[in-house]
């Protein structure tokens, strides 16, 4: 076996995902498990740079996993030849920018969404990337649940036949800060940091929409700011200027109507975080983060509209558990080793810049129909 090693600029990681999710569960469970085995005698072996704006935090990080390598000039990190890859999970804001300085330097691009804050910016990144020969991804994690793997699964089987409706539900209650601290960061909530449910989860359903549905050929939305105020990370009240919930209705290629509630104000009444409950011809499947439960054309009962007595059933009861059949890594680990894989053993790979600009036009015309409230067209784009 040979190893490589290939070292990672990784901008953000002192937030709340890039840490989580992206620096210890992707890439420091890729060093635990050894390095990820190309198949060919190779072993990648990631060697992360943190990169930030925060020395003192990014050094405490360093020293807690045992990482020697710590920055807060980008650009010098960018000019390092030995560099490989840039993975941003900056805010909203900061992104676009950097992105474009690792482009121009040449470095290949893997990256939290959304790309941009705005799709001329995103098409502009993508038609970058191209023209400098790099490879680029864009952060999909929805796509690798365990829940919305095996909804895939039922998919391809041909289990729902025709396709009917997909009704989604995500969000939980963020506390305002004042009496109990917050589960979010406050830029969320301030539309000119670049916040916003929409700018947030529209990019996520439509990557789902249309990976597992078909290519959203409209939308529908009404946003709301239902928390006026809230209070920041140093107790100090602010005004909520982004939206922080979004009702919305997608027209999908083939037919099928999408309607997915996004809410930062509701409390959960659900088995999981976030469900999609998808009804066909033959059956329909409600899927959520980890499981996915099925109801066939064949097993389904009768029910009669009676208000004036109890019910008599327990509908929860009479759908069916989808098995496992499979191990399922992290969704984000397992992303990042198809991007390591199509990096350097040319593996393919289509979460690109220009999927991820997909994202921010949805979210785009999304805030678009609610301020003007109509329905508008999803034109399809290409560079």
């Amino acid at each position: 076996m040979t190893r490589k090693t290939v070292r990672i600029a990784m901008n953000g990681v002192t937030g709340r995902m890039g840490y989580r999710q992206h620096l210890v569960r992707s890439i420091l469970a890729l060093r635990e498990q050894g390095g990820l085995d190309l198949g060919d005698g190779t072993v990648l072996w990631p060697e992360p740079i943190l990169v930030g704006r925060r020395e003192h935090a990014l050094r405490a990080l360093a020293e807690r996993h045992g990482l020697e390598h710590v920055s807060t000039d980008l650009d010098a990190v960018l000019a390092d030849e030995t560099v490989d890859i840039y993975f941003d999970s900056q805010v909203t804001s900061a992104r676009e920018e950097a992105l474009k300085k690792a482009i121009a330097a040449g470095k290949h691009i893997y990256t939290e969404k959304p790309t941009a804050t705005g799709l001329a910016g995103a098409l502009d990144l993508a038609r970058l990337a191209d023209e400098a020969g790099i490879k680029h991804g864009v952060v999909q994690d929805k796509l690798f649940l365990p829940g919305l793997l095996k909804l895939k699964r039922l998919i391809d089987g041909g289990f729902f036949g025709r396709i009917l409706s997909v009704r989604g539900e995500f969000g939980y209650w963020v506390f305002e800060g004042d009496w109990q601290d917050a589960q979010r960061p406050s830029w969320n909530y301030r539309a000119e940091d670049g916040g916003g449910i929409v700018v947030d989860m529209f990019p996520h359903w439509e990557y789902v929409l249309h990976e597992l549905f078909g290519r959203v050929k409209s939308v529908q939305a009404l946003t709301a700011t239902h928390i006026p105020q809230r209070w920041d990370e140093n107790g100090k009240p602010y005004d909520a200027t982004a939206d922080d919930a979004a009702y919305g209705v997608f027209e999908l290629e083939g037919g099928a109507i999408a309607q997915i509630n996004s809410s930062w104000a509701v409390r959960v009444n659900r088995d999981e975080l976030v469900e999609f409950q998808v009804d066909g011809t033959e059956g329909s499947a409600v899927a959520g983060l980890r499981n996915c439960r099925v109801q066939h054309r064949s097993a389904t009962p009768k029910p009669v509209w009676n208000p004036d007595i109890p019910a008599t059933e327990v509908f929860r009861d009479q759908w069916q558990e989808v098995p496992d059949n499979a191990e399922f890594d992290n969704g984000f680990k397992a992303q990042w080793e198809l991007f390591l894989r199509h990096v350097y053993a040319d593996a393919p790979y289509h979460w690109d810049l220009l999927a991820g600009a997909r994202g921010v036009q949805l979210a785009e015309l999304g805030l678009a129909s609610s301020a003007e409230g109509r329905r508008i067209d999803v034109p399809e784009i290409s560079l």
